[in-house]
Parts: C-alpha cells; structure tokens; sequence
C-alpha cells in the first residue's frame, strides 16, 4: 500500500473542497483532494443549476397558462413536450457539470486522489485498499445525501430522490411529494405546472422554510389554494402494484386515504454523508448525529486538527455558504494550531417557488424578546405587483429597537431573490431603517414595497419623525 504525505488532506472535491485547496494553495500549503465519486458539484449535478433549468420551464408554461389574465387569447391552449423539457434540463445542466469536471481535473494530478477516505487516527486516512494518507491537518468536506422515509424503505428502488428527477426522459404522469420544505416545493410546483398531478404530504404542520406565523400565514393560503398539499398526514405505507405505486395515509383528522401515483419523490432533507468515515478514530466525541462539535467561525472541531466544510457541518447548506466554509476551513488548517475567527456573511437563503422565498439575517424565531420591532408590506395591493399579476405575499422586516438598526426579514413574494439582496446588504452594513429610508426608490418596481415596510417599520420604532421628508412623499398608484 502507498503512503503519501501532504499538509492539507481534503475529503471532497465540491464546492466546500474545491475552495479549501484553493486557500491552502494561496497560503503556501501543499493539499491532496481526495474523492470517492464523479467531480462536479451538488450544485451542478443535482441541486441549483438543474433544478432552476426544470422551473425555469415551469415558470414559462404558467406564464402561457395565465394569458388570459392580460386579456390574451392563446390559440388551443399550449402542450407541455415532457420530453423537450427534460432533454434541455440534461443538456444544459451537463454543460455546467462539464466546466466544473474540467477545471477539477486540470487540478495537478499529485495534488488529486481517487477513493473513499476514512480516518485511522486524527491524521491519517486510508484511502480505499491503495493509499494510506499522512496530514498534517485533515478538512472533511464530503457533502450530503437525500433522506428517504422509513415507509419507503421496502420499495426504495422504486422512490426517486431529488438527484433523479434530472433524469427522467420525460415528465411523469403524477408524483407523491413526500416533504413541504424548500427542495420538495421547488421541484413538486415546477413539475405541477407543467402538467403533473402532483401531491405533498408531510407529517407535520409545516410548509416551507418560514419562522415568522404571519409569512407562513400566508404561504399556507396562496401555496394551497394552487397545490395539493397534505400537511399533517402520515403515510401508513406505500407498494407498487400494476399502474405505479399506491400510497396509503391517515390526514390529520386520523381519516384513511390511499392514491396511486406513477413516481415517488422522497424530498423530506439531507443527511450529512458520515458513514465510512469513522470518524470515532479521530478521538473526537460526538453527538446523537455522530458529528463533532464545530465552530462556524472556525470550520474546527473542537480544538483538533481536524476542521468541516459544506453541507457535512449542518451550518447552512447552500452553495455560498459552502465556499465561506472551505475557505475558512483552509486558512485554519494552515494556520492550526493558531486558528483565527472569521465574522461570517448575514446568512441568506432563497427558494425559486412562486411566489418565491427568502430570509435573511435574524429569523422571526431567533429575534430577541422585547428588543426588536416589525415592519411588513402586503404585496396584494403593491403597485407594480399587480401591474404583472403577480400580486400575492408578504414581507417582514425586523430592527433592534435599541439601535434601529435592521437585523433580520422574511420575505414570500415577487422577486423576492432581489428583494432579499438588498435587504441582506443593508442589515450586514448594520443601516438603521432612517438611512435606509433615506436610499433612492424607483417608481414604478417591487422594491417600493421594501419602502412600505421601512414606514411601516419607522412606525413601530416610533421614529418617523425623524426620517428625511422627502421620504414622506406619496407615489400614487403604489
């Protein structure tokens, strides 16, 4: 068996890895990027880029459904090709795949080793049956994988998880949408409006990432009056028969169903891909999750040479996230033992629904009792929100009544990726809602509906007074 030293050994060669060898290579290190399947990230395989392409088709048949709106007439209607769309959905999504392959495997090849890593002690890995790894410090980046349910387990060559619906050659005819959080909405909307019978059951009250009860006020009304969404149900069992596979559930009044669906997808969250680690080599304890305890600030766990980057740490799964970590965690493991705190971006998250979701900064769930106040803005009635019949949602904005400065929001409406930008830059820049108020508006965008919320905010922190007056001046029509 091969022994190979390095300073930095690497599990994983995603987002998280990619970005940590780029930091030990920019620090004078020498890393060994070790992975055990194809390169290409989550992000281009299986998560962002595929499943934007799928909405994307999505958003422009509801766009043609919803013609008439306008006062246009589309002559007989329109036809989903199931097939079209998915052939461009693979083809443009291994185009992106294609970049990132390429620019891994232009990575020196002494700096690249294939195989599944497992630690035999704190720094030293064994790499399948051909290489045994000795580091000076090790970054464990490996990633996630989809959770299936228990009561799919006796059928679970027959339950697709997310990583398989970008490879259907065509549309089903229904899908049982086993989850209500961010994944199991964008893809089970996208594939509903183009033409899917699709259902959703969760066994909790719980629809989307929200943690403000009026935004989620709001999402249960306008996301139900559109789908089928069994909030409460709890899937009994589920076996293939003749024409697909046949799902039994009680509601939540306790009253048995049973549906026959073509497709199971199984969208109910990630796990963290832990096993074959054997991380209870590495002399660290851990928890009822089997993971370490992890600083955020430091990618370290505890005080040992080992630090966790991207989806394995729990910290926020997202793609920009994932970067911060790896960078964080290459620089610390060059650094080590003298590790150095990183101040972490505002966190942001967004999800491609329609309306779309975002929340930023502090959650409605985290704010601190007594000390915050609440701006918010119905986009019913807001001007260029009806102008595009795209008039539904809510935003609310949050600010430390101490200081009055915007810590946090919430946001389920149009253009809500945009809205969410500016918003998360303005609390990461600590403005007090006076200076944000006192920023350009134009007339006539979604973006003035931040404005409604800001007075409205203003309000509630009683400091309305002292706002610049040009920003008391009406805009009609808004």
């Amino acid at each position: 068996m091969e022994t190979r030293e390095t300073d930095v050994a690497i599990i994983g060669a995603g987002s998280a890895g990619l970005n940590a060898r780029r930091e030990v290579l920019r620090l004078g290190g020498k890393p060994l990027l070790i992975e055990s399947g194809p390169y290409g990230t989550t992000c281009a395989r299986v998560g962002c880029m595929p499943s934007k392409l799928l909405i994307a088709a999505a958003d422009v048949a509801h766009e043609v459904s919803r013609a008439g709106v306008f006062g246009l007439e589309i002559a007989n209607g329109h036809h989903v090709n199931g097939r079209s769309v998915m052939e461009r959905v693979r083809r443009e999504r291994d185009r992106f795949v294609g970049f990132v392959v390429e620019s891994t495997e232009a990575i020196p090849s002494e700096q690249r080793l294939r195989g599944h890593a497992r630690f035999l002690g704190p720094t030293t890995l064994q790499v399948d049956d051909h290489t045994i790894v000795e580091s000076s410090t090790v970054i464990v980046a490996a990633g996630s994988h989809p959770f299936v349910p228990p009561p799919f387990d006796l059928i679970r060559e027959h339950v697709m998880v997310n990583d398989d619906v970008f490879e259907l050659e065509d549309l089903p005819a229904s899908v049982a949408v086993i989850g209500t959080g961010i994944i199991a909405l964008e893809l089970g909307q996208a594939l509903h409006r183009l033409g899917v019978r699709v259902t959703f059951f969760n066994p909790f009250d719980e629809l989307g990432p929200f943690t403000d009860p009026e935004v989620t006020k709001v999402v249960k009304a306008v996301l139900s009056a559109e789908l089928r969404i069994n909030l409460g149900a709890t899937v009994i069992n589920a076996d293939v028969v003749a024409d697909g596979i046949r799902v039994r559930w009680a509601d939540a009044d306790g009253e048995e169903h049973e549906d026959v669906f073509a497709r199971i997808l199984a969208a109910a969250g990630r796990r963290p891909n832990l096993a074959g680690l054997d991380l209870d080599k590495t002399n660290l304890p851990l928890n009822e999750r089997g993971l370490p305890p992890l600083n955020p600030q430091t990618a370290q766990a505890g005080d040992s040479p080992i630090f966790f980057a991207g989806d394995i740490d729990g910290h926020l799964p997202l793609l920009h996230e994932a970067a911060d970590d790896g960078r964080i965690a290459g620089s610390n493991a060059m650094l080590y033992p003298n590790v150095v705190a990183h101040v972490r971006r505002v966190p942001l998250a967004v999800a491609f629904t329609d309306p779309q979701m975002a929340m930023l900064g502090v959650r409605y769930t985290d704010l601190p009792e007594g000390g915050f106040a609440v701006g918010q803005v119905s986009f019913e009635d807001q001007g260029r929100a009806r102008v595009m019949g795209r008039n539904q949602g809510i935003a609310r904005i949050y600010a430390d009544k101490s200081c009055c400065r915007l810590i946090g929001a919430e946001v389920f409406g149009p253009s809500a990726e945009h809205i969410a930008h500016l918003l998360a830059w303005s609390v990461q820049q600590g403005l007090a809602v006076q200076t944000a108020l006192s920023m350009p508006f134009y007339h006539p965008v979604v973006e003035e509906g931040v404005r409604t919320a800001l007075r409205d905010l203003a309000g509630n922190l009683q400091i309305l007074g002292g706002c610049p007056a040009e920003d008391l001046v009406e805009t009609p029509g808004m």
